[in-house]
């Protein structure tokens, strides 16, 4: 078994352990309902009515839901078991009316995908990518399944987070630099799975796809807004809480905040 292959399979055991109780678990923080309006605002300003969109990394189906109750089809992949089921079980509806559909398929062989579309978008939230060293390979694999003129919006964690190199100041120095000192992975873990993560510059991704794609989009989130692991910030400090949405809305696509995010969202049409 490959590096790679060894490295989602053990992701994936990890998401798979979660997802009974992922949505729960996240169901009341402010700050990833935050991130969300931000992610989905950006995606739905680059979509035309009625696109047909494949998402990757969709987890247990909160974007694919919103996305199809919001006029659009969606084909959902991923490749957690778990948290397909979970999908499957939520959107049940929405599957039976063909705006949901489901693939259990990584995005490390999407030549394997077998709905090729092609699509007028593909998405992927909340550093899903972030999973493989390779992701050079997943972009290119973009081009077979995308229409001319076409969107990709991602969102990937960042290589430099300014929120968490301030927690130098707390003497956290391992969390801190993590990000600083790993060109070779960074080992993360959910409930004792572990699994390898890599973090990526905007530039990485731009670089490899400018030949055939044009920059749309680039911003920040939760650069100036804390991130979610930050917990009870938006409960402890809400007037603070919102001064700093407004100052991260009005700079989010300024640098170097468009940089400093613990995620960027990124946006390329397909020419």
């Amino acid at each position: 078994m490959s590096t790679a292959v060894l490295n989602e399979t053990k992701a994936e055991a990890a998401f798979s352990g979660q997802a009974p109780i992922f949505d729960e678990f996240y169901a009341e923080n402010k700050i990833i309902e935050y991130k969300r309006h931000r992610v989905r605002s950006h995606f739905l300003s680059r979509l035309n009515p009625g696109s047909h969109i494949l998402e990757l990394n969709s987890g247990t189906g909160e974007d694919a839901i919103f996305f199809a109750e919001n006029g659009f089809e969606v084909h959902a992949t991923d490749i957690s078991t778990g948290m397909q089921k979970q999908l499957r079980e939520k959107a049940q509806s929405l599957i039976t009316t063909g705006l949901v559909s489901t693939e259990l398929c990584s995005f490390t062989k999407l030549e394997e995908l077998q709905q090729r579309g092609p699509y007028d978008a593909i998405f992927s939230n909340f550093g899903g990518l972030n999973c493989t060293k390779d992701l050079d390979k997943v972009l290119a694999s973009f081009d077979d399944l995308l229409k001319p003129g076409g969107t990709v919006t991602l969102v990937i964690i960042s290589k430099f987070s300014l929120w968490e190199s301030l927690l130098l100041f707390k003497g956290k120095f391992k969390t801190a630099t993590r990000r600083w000192f790993a060109s070779k992975g960074y080992p993360a873990h959910i409930e004792g799975n572990w699994f390898t993560c890599w973090y990526y510059k905007p530039s990485y991704l731009v670089k490899r796809m400018q030949a055939k794609y044009r920059l749309t989009g680039l911003e920040g989130l939760c650069t100036i807004v804390p991130p979610s692991y930050i917990e009870h910030f938006a409960d402890k400090s809400p007037a603070l809480y919102r001064k700093l949405i407004k100052l991260e809305d009005r700079f989010k696509e300024s640098w170097p905040w468009k940089y400093w995010g613990d995620y960027f969202i990124i946006s390329f049409q397909k020419q």
